[in-house]
């Protein structure tokens, strides 16, 4: 699969290790993330496209706001857990 914005990614290094995100922007060998809370739609993260693996989900970024993203998120991995 091929990272492109809406893909939901989890994190593998930094601080946000394990952390589940959207991915905003692809930039060459970087990707922004945001989650909604730690990092916002509106000043997403850059991180190394080696430090993310992708999952098989997406989201639809348009009239996205923050609080749909932390819920979104929240189901998705609430429903992998069971």
């Amino acid at each position: 699969m091929d990272i492109k914005a809406g893909s939901v990614v989890l994190s593998l290094a930094g601080h946000d290790k394990g952390r589940a995100m959207v991915v905003t922007k692809v930039d060459g060998g970087n990707v922004f993330v945001a989650d909604g809370k730690e990092r916002r739609l509106d000043k997403p993260k850059k991180k190394n496209r080696k430090h993310v693996r992708i999952t098989h989900y997406a989201i639809e970024l348009t009239e996205l706001t923050d609080k749909r993203l932390r819920r979104t998120l929240r189901e998705m991995f609430e429903r992998t857990e069971e």
